[in-house]
């Protein structure tokens, strides 16, 4: 027999925060409708697309459902035994305004897969939309709702638990009734399945998909471009300067700050030009001590220098007929900055050590994080070098000007990570997108991988992505927010409602010790004498709670001997 526990603990986690027009189950948004207005786009869908279609999305929305609030079960309940973790779904159902569900009987063995279970359901929102709209019928009519059960009962068990209503108030009976059991074990199985098949919607739908990928073939960006992602105006914009480039040898300045993918632009352009088969070779100017990067850049020969035993070409060399790619060119020392404005002009070089001229056929792409016309006028960058790498630049935004491109990376990056670590997550909560979306990025697009990785590898496996797991070094701001209390009421969560319970304690004039006795025995009342019940509420060990119980008892009896004491000497 499944028993619900107290659902205090998932009262909690529901949270109106009214300032900023959100309100949150644990770390997932929701939202409150109007069940006529859902009802009615209900009565409106059966009346245009049927309802079979209708039934077939509603369904699978409830599937969808049942299915993230069984994730939340394991994280929540984990610690408790299987049917009290599995209480949390339909005590869910019930606190999201679905149905009031009352176990009948049931019996799950996850090890072995196995699933029987019955429920009663009253006041199905579902049952009462379409009786209102269209009478009673001859079938159950309950879809959404037998979606939610089904997701959520196949999720926790992890197989696909098919769940029917045997009665239902749509069809004139006093109540609902559901039975569960695995799909194999029912033997009309297949009559049901195919309302929880996505490709069934897809299939009816497929003329219109089909025009929708045709429009948005023509007026999409290609979002893949050698691994970048984005749709925002700025960049698209530089999305279209970096194709314009790719079509010529123009040299090419990426300007942008740390961390916004300059290495990856510039990769983009030389895998989209008629070098692409060539060499594409970078070197970083800022990463190699000053009095070595000639030598990277140009050769040397053998004997040059103190330690130089054999020749060795250098980078322009190696890119020859292919693309060099010069990161942190801001930082490049003025002697070598006269070296390179040569080879631009010249197209030839001279390795150290050599008196030789060498032929070098390179296109150019530098990168800089230093604003190049203030270091021209501080002396610390040369005009002429600037004028010449300068003739075609491309300012890269930074992340926080595209924030409408973080999901959409964010959803790129978990594929990756998930591939590279061997490992699968189902996505980012939605507390914890809202935190990427308004972080500040001073580490751009590095900072949101490095991010994201830590979060794939900190998430349980098939589990979601949190704020605390993509923000483990400091805490995610917590707005003021309003929560539900035992009679279904809002009270205020924060300082407010704090002071206004210190408040009433104060007024009452009970000592503290009472205070106490009294908070426990409502805590055991409510839980019907289950002392670990009563525990979990109030958030202590039961060994703490049975020793402060039998506290209260000597205290209760020793103001009792004093109250006879001072009797007797009156």
């Amino acid at each position: 027999m499944i028993k619900f526990p107290e659902d205090l603990d998932l009262r909690r986690l529901i949270r109106f925060s009214p300032d900023d027009g959100s309100i949150w189950l644990s770390e997932s948004r929701m939202l409150l409708l109007h069940a006529a207005s859902l009802g009615g786009l209900r009565e409106e869908m059966i009346n245009s697309v049927g309802r079979e279609f209708t039934r077939r999305v509603f369904t699978r929305m409830g599937f969808a459902s049942g299915k993230r609030d069984a994730e939340l079960a394991r994280k929540i309940r984990g610690n408790l035994s299987v049917e009290e973790a599995f209480a949390t779904g339909p005590q869910m159902h019930m606190l999201e305004g679905g149905v009031q569900v009352i176990p009948v009987h049931g019996h799950m063995d996850i090890a072995k897969g196995e699933f029987q279970g019955e429920f009663i359901w009253r006041n199905s929102w579902e049952a009462e939309a379409h009786v209102n709209a269209f009478g009673p019928q001859e079938d159950a009519v309950c879809w959404s709702l037998i979606g939610y059960a089904s997701g959520y009962t196949s999720a926790f068990m992890g197989r696909f638990i098919l769940f029917k209503e045997t009665k239902c108030v749509g069809c004139s009976d006093d109540e609902c009734r559901i039975v569960g059991r695995p799909a194999e074990e029912w033997p009309d199985a297949e009559d049901h399945l195919s309302y929880f098949e996505p490709e069934s919607i897809v299939s009816q739908l497929l003329e219109l998909s089909s025009q929708v990928e045709v429009l948005r073939s023509s007026l999409k960006t290609d979002r893949g471009l050698e691994g970048m992602v984005g749709e925002s105006p700025s960049f698209r914009q530089a999305y279209r300067l970096v194709e314009k480039a790719a079509e010529t040898s123009v040299s090419v300045l990426l300007c942008g700050e740390t961390g916004v993918g300059k290495e990856r632009f510039a990769r983009a352009i030389h895998r989209q030009s008629r070098r692409a088969d060539k060499p594409f070779v970078t070197i970083n100017c800022a990463a190699l001590p000053h009095d070595l990067i000639e030598a990277e850049l140009f050769g040397v020969e053998k004997g040059a220098y103190t330690g130089a035993a054999s020749s060795r070409a250098g980078k322009f060399e190696r890119a020859d007929g292919g693309t060099l790619f010069l990161d942190e060119l801001g930082e490049l020392p003025l002697a070598s900055q006269a070296k390179l404005l040569r080879a631009l002009q010249e197209g030839e070089i001279e390795r150290l050590g050599d008196d030789r001229a060498r032929k070098v056929d390179v296109r150019i792409i530098a990168a800089t994080n230093v604003d190049l016309p203030e270091a021209v006028k501080e002396g610390r960058f040369r005009p002429d070098l600037y004028y010449r790498i300068s003739v075609y630049p491309i300012l890269i935004p930074p992340l926080r000007e595209r924030r409408g491109d973080i999901p959409s990376l964010v959803s790129a990056m978990i594929e990756k990570f998930c591939a590279l670590h061997e490992k699968r997550v189902a996505g980012v909560t939605d507390q914890a997108m809202q935190a990427l979306l308004a972080y500040d990025w001073p580490g751009n697009v590095r900072e949101l991988g490095n991010m994201i990785e830590r979060g794939v590898i900190l998430a349980a496996s098939g589990d979601w992505i949190g704020s605390r797991d993509l923000f483990p070094n400091f805490a995610v701001p917590e707005l003021e927010r309003v929560a539900i209390d035992r009679t279904g009421a809002l009270a205020e969560h924060g300082q407010e409602g704090e002071g206004a319970l210190c408040e009433q304690i104060l007024a009452s004039g009970m000592r503290l010790g009472d205070l106490e006795n009294l908070v426990l025995r409502e805590a055991v009342a409510r839980c019907k004498g289950n002392l670990s019940a009563a525990a979990r509420m109030l958030g202590i060990t039961r060994p703490q709670l049975s020793y402060r119980l039998k506290r209260c008892e000597i205290e209760a009896a020793d103001a009792g001997e004093d109250a006879v004491g001072d009797d007797a000497r009156g």
